[in-house]
């Protein structure tokens, strides 16, 4: 995922006919809106290749970028694209597979994996679009490595989120990369949603409503804004206003993780930040994060994010 010079990336995203509203959203509200708070930001563009308005979703009609070249752009964003066999215009055809052979980055949201499966581009790569088109997508691309129960998945140079309000997870974490923690951080604050959530689709299929689903949610908010203190699980529960089996089976359904590895999760992402933005030794970096220790930082650190907190802070200290 790794690119350079992103104060000069320009991003193309992709309408026509077909698009959804929510997810042409959270692609602009991602990339294109303005962001005076930042010295450096992506230099967006909605385009298309049909040289017409876009007559979508409520008959509403939207006047975007008319192009027919790629090639000024240095990542593609896919908000969707129809689940069902659609023809694909060449020239079009020919602009995006060019795009990917150059290696540039392509983001998909929801059904915008449809296109990328189309194309070529996801042969013997992994792949994710959202839950409900997930035995379509498997029956007509089964040369796919389809990735069940994520939020999203990055195979290369090419991203696709599980659904919709999961291409702002995608997003996020490509802002991250670009900008660092903290720009990436205040993305989400503006947005409101978490900078990073833990688990997979399985949180928001058919999960039974909580009795009291703020207490729970609460929980999790006073942990981690306490997650440099030792915190106990029966506290959590406590929190939550639930039992202490009852808080371990919610969560385990909800999150895919034990309430403690949870916690691990968590003290790792805090470590990601911290090793981005602070000069300080590991060992109280460690205590910061809420870990024992430093040993036990980098066993965790190295299980979870695939390199040591040393090697992380070389590739993405920000001065």
């Amino acid at each position: 995922m790794t690119e350079p010079n992103p104060s000069n990336k320009r991003v193309a995203i992709l309408s026509h006919p077909d698009v959804s509203l929510f997810e042409l959203g959270c692609a602009v509200e991602l990339f294109a809106l303005p962001r005076p708070e930042f010295t450096n930001w992506y230099q967006t563009d909605i385009v298309n290749f049909d040289d017409q308005p876009i007559t979508t979703t409520g008959s509403i009609i939207m006047q975007t970028k008319f192009i027919d070249d790629l090639q000024p752009y240095d990542m593609l964003v896919v908000p969707s694209w129809p689940t069902q066999p659609k023809p694909i215009d060449e020239h079009f055809r020919q602009q995006v597979t060019q795009f990917a052979e150059q290696g540039k980055r392509i983001l998909s949201f929801c059904s915008g994996a449809f296109l990328l499966a189309e194309l070529g581009l996801l042969k013997d790569k992994q792949a994710a679009t959202h839950w409900a088109f997930e035995q379509k997508f498997r029956q007509r691309f089964p040369q796919i490595n389809y990735a069940s129960n994520v939020l999203y998945v990055f195979d290369g140079q090419l991203g696709c989120s599980a659904g919709s309000a999961a291409g702002l997870d995608l997003g996020l974490a490509v802002i991250r990369q670009d900008f660092g923690y903290e720009v990436a951080n205040q993305v989400a604050k503006r947005l409101v949603v978490s900078a990073h959530r833990s688990g997979g689709q399985a949180q928001f299929v058919d999960t039974p409503m909580l009795q009291v689903p703020n207490q729970f949610a609460q929980a999790l908010d006073w942990a981690k804004a306490n997650l440099y203190k030792t915190i106990q699980i029966d506290t959590l529960a406590q929190k939550a206003n639930m039992s202490r089996r009852t808080f371990d089976r919610k969560f385990r359904s909800s999150m895919e993780l034990t309430p403690q590895e949870w916690l691990i999760h968590q003290r790792t992402e805090l470590a990601k930040g911290l090793l981005e933005s602070e000069e300080i030794n590991i060992e109280q970096l460690a205590i910061k994060a809420g870990f024992n220790n430093a040993v036990s930082m980098r066993h965790h650190f190295r299980r979870i994010v695939g390199v040591s907190p040393k090697q992380y802070r070389t590739q993405f200290h920000r001065d």
